[in-house]
């Protein structure tokens, strides 16, 4: 019997000692060719300039290329869809955001991807408000006055989206349900595209992630009545936050992170957080994010992992409680 018991145990040590070895061995050699960062929305987003930002300092830390994949359509599934099915060897990456992650499973009972069982976090990017943007033709001047404007012509004002479900689509939910107001949703395949028709005066204003839409504010193509989070943001300090501008307890925070296919050796998912962190502390790589209204986050696999499960949760319950149904 102790005999028996003895070999059991050498058995489990030798099959320990064997996968530690393979995980060792699966991230000795990577990356030995470019990596592909898959981005569900079209180029012109925050979504996709967070990407290149990162991307490009971060290719300098792997020593490989990274590529930047758009695939954009139907508020980040497609391309969320796209990243859960690749190989899961560490070569295949995803820029997963709140809208993806949390936003499309709250929403959604059929979608074809599920975050926390199709997806290894990596780690936090960034983190970020939304601002509330409108063309210049709108008469409101502030958000009490678009609020006042809505209700006064219940259904006539359109917000454009990066898409039904994205965190743009939801926020801009969230806003409605919160004010009372009627507002037309109008839909679009990334975030790019909406600033272009909002600029062209096709749609009336948006809730849009701030690197795409703060130059445009900057130069007075557009202009802003408002940020989502509690706080002022530091690329923007003129703006005031949706919450003191007339709508108290308004506060919802945009965050984005990077995250490759289940199963992906934990050897190549820790070496990539690793690879993440360094690059997040790179000179001039703060002052970049910064420059588009980001905040520069790391985290750890398992805090991003918490992270997505907890927004799920929250989110589901948003839902519900508020009763916003998808376009």
């Amino acid at each position: 019997m102790r005999k028996t018991s003895g070999v059991a145990v050498l058995l489990l040590v030798v099959a320990a000692v064997a996968d530690v070895s393979a995980q060792g061995s699966a991230a000795g050699g990577f990356p030995t060719k470019p990596l592909r960062l898959i981005v569900p929305f079209p180029p012109g987003g925050g979504n996709d300039t967070l990407a290149r930002v990162v991307g490009q300092r971060m290719g300098e830390v792997v020593g490989q290329q990274i590529v930047i994949d758009n695939r954009g359509g139907a508020g980040g599934v497609i391309g969320a869809t796209m990243a859960a099915a690749a190989a899961p060897d560490g070569y295949t990456l995803f820029l997963g955001s709140l809208g993806n992650l949390a936003h499309n499973p709250a929403l959604k009972a059929d979608l074809p991807y599920n975050p926390p069982r199709d997806f290894a976090p990596i780690s936090l990017l960034a983190t970020s408000a939304f601002i509330l943007a409108v063309h210049p033709g709108v008469t409101a001047k502030s958000v009490r006055e678009l609020i006042a404007l809505a209700k006064a012509a219940p259904g006539k004002l359109n917000y454009a989206s990066a898409g039904t479900g994205s965190s743009l689509h939801m926020t801009a939910e969230l806003f409605k349900h919160a004010t009372g107001t009627d507002m037309l949703h109008v839909p679009y395949k990334g975030t790019g595209p909406a600033i272009t028709d909002l600029i062209g005066g096709r749609v009336q204003l948006i809730f849009s992630t701030m690197p795409p839409a703060l130059p445009h504010v900057k130069s007075g193509k557009l202009r802003a009545l408002g940020v989502t989070t509690a706080k002022r943001v530091a690329a923007a300090p003129e703006v005031p936050t949706v919450a003191e501008a007339g709508v108290a307890g308004f506060d919802v925070s945009n965050w984005q992170g990077m995250l490759a296919p289940a199963k992906t050796p934990a050897a190549i998912v820790g070496r990539l957080n690793r690879d993440v962190l360094a690059t997040l502390k790179l000179p001039g790589m703060a002052e970049a994010l910064g420059a588009q209204g980001l905040e520069s986050e790391s985290s750890t696999p398992e805090r991003f992992g918490a992270l997505i499960k907890s927004e799920i949760t929250k989110y589901t319950q948003v839902v519900k409680a508020a009763g916003i149904k998808v376009d």
